[in-house]
C-alpha cells in the first residue's frame, strides 16, 4: 500500500471511529505500524504514535473526561491526516 492509500484508508477508519463503526484498538492496531508511514518524515510516525496512545488511553473512560476528550483527540487525528495528505501532495 502506497502512501496516499494508506492516507485515504486512514481517514476512511477515522471517520468510522467518530462514528462508533469500529471499536478504538481496531483503529490502532490497524495504524500504529502501517507499512507506507516510512514513506513520511520520521517525526509524522512519532506523532501518529503519541495520539494513538492517548486514543487508546482515553478508552479506558467513559465518555469526556477532564484528562481525555475523546473529540479533541479525533480532531488531532484529523489534523495529523490533513497535514500528512498535504506533504504527500508535493
Amino acid at each position: 500500500m502506497n502512501l496516499v492509500t494508506g492516507l485515504s484508508a486512514f481517514h476512511a477508519c477515522l471517520l468510522d471511529l467518530r462514528a462508533g463503526r469500529i471499536d478504538v484498538h481496531a483503529f490502532c492496531d490497524a495504524h500504529r505500524s502501517a507499512p507506507w508511514l516510512g514513506e513520511l518524515p520520521e517525526r509524522y510516525g512519532a506523532v501518529l504514535g503519541q495520539l494513538l496512545d492517548r486514543v487508546e488511553s482515553s478508552a479506558l473512560f467513559d465518555g469526556e473526561s477532564c484528562s481525555f476528550s475523546t473529540t479533541d483527540l479525533h480532531d488531532a487525528l484529523q489534523q495529523w491526516h490533513e497535514r500528512a495528505a498535504a506533504l504527500a501532495q508535493r
